[in-house]
């Protein structure tokens, strides 16, 4: 499957527009805000970012506010890409952030590390969660951040069922419950500890500090 095609059908110029209009109205949605506001209680005053799969644009937009140095957002959808920099330039911080297009884990070696990396609902829609999870910790200096699926029995009931009326309608996209112990082994393999779960009805927030670092 080419998964960029499959991200370009599903995240059009239509769903960027609603997503950017109901940020604008509303903020982020309340699973973002809760990784913000543990990133800043702990301080990014001076900080890079790297956002993988950052749609909108959410985190770079509320991160840069609060005292981050610089950007990267990496984004398979080009719509998302538009918008994000759409609203860069009307928060005023266009010139801090750059964009990349593409898979991250086909671009990995392309990107700079930075000190921290978000990826916020972004495993629930990647097929091979470890690669993805190896790819995007590794540039990670400092802190890692993670928003996706529970999973729990609902999750893992009402995920099926979702797919199979995607695949009624022909949609190339598909959506993924990754084992939560397993995303945790993963980023604990590259040397990262937990310092904060967060779990909603459907979502979790998962904070993690590199364990050399203060």
């Amino acid at each position: 499957m080419n998964c960029c095609r499959s991200y370009e059908a599903c995240f059009d110029q239509s769903t960027a527009a609603d997503e950017l209009k109901t940020y604008r109205r509303r903020g982020p949605t309340r699973q973002t805000r809760c990784l913000l506001d543990t990133l800043r209680q702990q301080g990014v005053d001076g900080l890079s970012l790297l956002d993988i799969g950052g749609g909108i644009g959410a985190i770079q937009h509320e991160l840069l506010r609060a005292g981050a140095s610089r950007a990267t957002h990496v984004d398979a959808s080009s719509a998302y890409l538009r918008a994000s920099q759409a609203e860069a330039e009307r928060q005023g911080h266009s010139d801090r952030t750059a964009y990349l297009h593409g898979d991250f884990v086909q671009l990995a070696a392309q990107v700079e590390p930075a000190d921290i990396v978000t990826l916020d609902r972004v495993l629930c829609c990647y097929h091979n969660m470890p690669a993805l999870v190896r790819a995007s910790a590794a540039c990670a200096r400092r802190w890692y951040g993670l928003v996706f699926p529970r999973d729990t029995w609902w999750v893992k009931l009402g995920v099926p069922l979702l797919n199979f009326f995607l695949g009624l309608r022909r949609e190339p996209f598909k959506v993924f419950v990754h084992p939560t112990a397993a995303v945790d082994a993963l980023a604990r393999e590259q040397g990262f500890v937990p310092v904060r779960h967060r779990r909603f009805w459907l979502w979790q927030v998962l904070i993690y500090q590199r364990q050399d670092t203060d």
